[in-house]
Order: C-alpha cells, then structure tokens, then sequence
C-alpha cells in the first residue's frame, strides 16, 4: 500500500510539474515532440498528433521534449528557441507554479471536504465502548479541565489525556448550563513509534469551510510554506540548523505513516512535497527550471542567447551532481531508518 500511493502522489506531483510546461509551451505555439511520465525506457505511448504521450519505467522524474531545446535541433520554425525570451520564460517557469497551484488546491480540498478540527475543546464524537462513553461523556460537552488542570483548547486537551496512559482522569464538562465532574480511567495505547499514550475514545467538532473560504486559506497555507522553506534554507546555510533532506526512500516512508494516520494527513503532506518541488525547482542549480531562468535573465542583459552546446553541457554537468546527491540522500536514508 505504502509503494502504490508513493507511486500516486510522485506521478501526480511530476504530471502537474511537467503538464505545466505542456500547457503553456503549446499556448504560445512550440512543437512539443514528447510529454512523458518517469525516466528510462519507455513502456508504454500513444502518438497523437505531433506528440508522443509515454509512460516509462521508472516512477520518479518525467520529461517535456520539445524542439529547439538540443544543440542539433535549433533549425524547427516553431522551436523553443525560435519564441521570444518572454514566452521561454513563461514555458519554464510554468511547471514550478503548477505545483504551487497544486499545493493549494489541496490544502483547500482539506478545508472545504475534510474538514478541520474546531479550535475549542467541544466533543464531536464519542466511541462506544471506551472510557469516555462509558462515563457518560456526550456530544457537545465541552471540556473545561482535567484532573484540574485547564484545558483551552483541543490540542491541549489531546495533550493532558495522552500523557496520563491508565491513570484516572477527572473531566469537568460543561454540558449547556450544567457543570459536571465524570471520572474515567484512560486506556493504555502503544503507536507505530513505540510510544504508549493515553486514550479515551472522544472525536473534536469538525467544520468544513465553504469553496471561497477554503481557497483563500489553501493559498495563504502554501504561502505558509513558501516562507517557512526560506527561513529553513536560510538557517542552514548559516549553519543554524542542521542540514537535514529526504530522498525517495524517506519521503516514500513519510507518505505510508501519513497514509496509516489518514487522508487528511496525506493530502497535507502531498501539498507540502507539491509545493517543496515547486521551491526546489526554482533554486538556480544547472538542470533545474531555476538555472533554465537564470540562463534566460542573462540573455535578456546580453540582449543575445548563450550558445546552446555550452548551455546544455552546464545542464549535462548539474543532471549529474543531481544523481550524485539522490544517491548520497538515498545512503542517508537508509541509515536513518536503519535498513
């Protein structure tokens, strides 16, 4: 299960990424020869019309090929290199904004379908057969304290009752007027990490947010995210926080924890991965959309191209430190979870 979602969520991070570029390179009128899903030899393709649409072996990365983008093949009247440097621009830097776009549409989906738990300590549900519906605890009762301390808010509440494993518990619920003590004792549960928690079977109030509103805040939360990546980044090239990436393995990990916790959190994490490649792709690194730009603002100051041998070789030379650093982050993986 882990392997077929991981295998979902990078096809469709990688088909927003490269459908991107599709999009526009077709809009302003280049030949698009090839769109492909996954590196390596080909499976399976469908040829319509000038374009062939393939799928390859290997489920990580994805391609569009387009003509006038090889030293040899500069000579096609509707060529990449034949548009203006504004269009070639608008093609590249495409496939970064549709995994941001991406990133929002499915933080907004959370908001608007799924739902997000109510900042109040209100009881939404209640599981039969566990401590809290034994103790007579019911929807709507609102949780004021335990054992006395003060509760605030839910995420305090879930805090309280997951340090306390097998201890009785006293809740004060206020229950419409009336103010009530209910005592429980709290189960004993060990997760996925080894760690055994409290649990007394009670669900928060869950609110859906309306289409325009879930919007909003799905591109404010990738916004979020945007800001939080280059205050990381900025911290770990002043070595105030440790360098710390993940590869395929330990992204593949991620996403089956987040699978086994929920559709929510893997919708969440999938928009944070979208938005992560969108930044990544930017960064000025030869072979990324990012030194792609870089290349096209310099044009613009030279007012003339970059010969396109030279170009593709800086690219050839980063495709490889790339490869180099998938690999070094694969090892790192691996030691980290202990394979």
């Amino acid at each position: 299960m882990t392997i077929a979602v991981s295998i979902l969520v990078f096809g469709l991070l990688i088909f927003i990424h490269e459908f991107g570029h599709f999009l526009v390179a077709k809009r302003v009128g280049i030949k698009v020869q090839e769109f492909a899903l996954g590196m390596g030899p080909k499976l399976v393709g469908y040829q319509r019309g000038e374009t062939l649409y393939s799928l390859r072996l290997f489920p990580i990365g994805g391609f569009v090929r387009m003509a006038g983008m090889e030293a040899h093949d500069q000579e096609d009247e509707r060529g990449f290199n034949k548009k203006s440097v504004w269009q070639r621009m608008a093609v590249i830097f495409a496939g970064p904004l549709m995994n941001l776009v991406l990133a929002a549409i499915l933080f907004a989906s959370i908001f608007a379908f799924i739902g997000l738990p109510v900042y109040e300590p209100v009881i939404g549900e209640v599981i039969p057969g566990h401590p809290a519906a034994e103790a007579g605890v019911l929807p709507g009762d609102k949780i004021l304290a335990i054992n006395g301390e003060a509760v605030g808010d839910w995420g305090r509440l879930v805090n309280l009752i997951q340090k306390r494993p097998g201890e009785p518990l006293v809740l004060e619920v206020q229950r419409g007027n009336q103010r009530l003590q209910l005592r429980l004792v709290a189960e004993s549960k060990t997760g996925e990490d080894g760690q055994t928690r409290g649990f007394i079977g009670i669900g928060p109030v869950i609110r859906r947010q309306d289409p325009l509103e879930a919007m909003k805040n799905g591109f404010w939360q990738t916004i979020g995210i945007i800001l939080f990546w280059f205050k990381a980044l900025g911290l770990m090239l002043t070595k105030k926080m440790a360098v710390d990436f993940a590869g395929p393995i330990g992204i593949t990990q991620m996403i089956g924890e987040a699978t086994r916790t929920g559709l929510t959190n893997l919708l969440s994490l999938a928009g944070a991965l979208s938005a992560n490649l969108g930044l990544i792709n930017l960064l000025p690194i030869p072979a990324l959309d990012g030194s792609r730009l870089m290349f096209l603002l310099v044009e613009v100051v030279r007012g003339k191209r970059l010969d396109p041998a030279r170009e593709n070789f800086i690219h050839f030379l980063g495709f490889a430190l790339l490869i180099f650093l998938a690999i070094f982050i694969a090892y790192q993986d691996i030691l980290r979870l202990g394979m």
